[in-house]
């Protein structure tokens, strides 16, 4: 089986339980983040051996986790951003990794050899097609009008989401390779490990999180 195979097999198991699991809320996201903050930190102190890096990363981890409860919990608006950050975060990886392997544009970065400008594009588009998926689901689920997300603001949020998903995806990419390591773990085949998985998202939650509070959105 191939890496990709195990990519979309991984994926097809991995994102429907995580979003079970946060749209249960209560005890059944608490008891998921729990489990993501344990092997977390498992990762973190297994592949990292610098303590700057730990220290970093396991702070970031665990502000994420705490934004992505707290925006569960707290309205249905920041529930609806926190699907919506989800959804995006994913979006723009997609976005990036199809138009990579698409147009092979100049190398971005020394530091993740594979990102390209027209990675970085096709992240940026894909994310702005997040923004219809929201629309639609919040549509469905609350019966808005799909009109209010023709505003500019959340197409400027959207680029400003996959900047950050970007940015934040360089970050543990740095870290990784200052360690000379490829992957923070084994757990999810195709992907690494959970680090792999969520670097981008932890830093995209944690603004999604601080724009909420300043009144960004809805």
């Amino acid at each position: 089986m191939s890496n990709l195979q195990k990519r979309i097999l991984t994926s097809l198991v991995v994102f429907p339980l995580a979003i079970f699991f946060i749209a249960m809320g209560g005890n059944y996201t608490v008891s998921f983040l729990y489990a993501v903050l344990i092997l977390g930190n498992f990762e973190v102190f297994s592949a990292f051996k610098r303590k700057l890096s730990i220290i970093f990363l396991d702070v970031i981890l665990v502000f994420s986790l705490l934004s992505i409860l707290h925006l569960r919990n707290d309205t249905v608006s920041s529930y609806v951003l926190l699907i919506w950050v989800i959804v995006l975060t994913i979006s723009s990886d997609v976005g990036g990794y199809v138009f990579g392997k698409l147009f092979k544009w100049k190398k971005l970065t020394k530091i993740s050899p594979k990102k390209t400008l027209s990675g970085v594009l096709g992240s940026f588009i894909f994310s702005l097609g997040s923004v219809f998926l929201l629309g639609i689901f919040v549509h469905f689920f609350t019966g808005l009008d799909l009109e209010i997300f023709k505003q500019p603001r959340y197409y400027l949020l959207a680029i400003v989401f996959s900047l950050a998903a970007q940015l934040g995806d360089l970050c543990i990419s740095y870290f990784k390779r200052l360690e000379k390591i490829k992957d923070t773990g084994k757990i999810l085949p195709g992907h690494g490990g959970i680090f792999d998985r969520i670097d981008s998202l932890m830093f995209v939650v944690i603004l999604a999180y601080i724009l909420y509070n300043l009144k960004f959105f809805p």
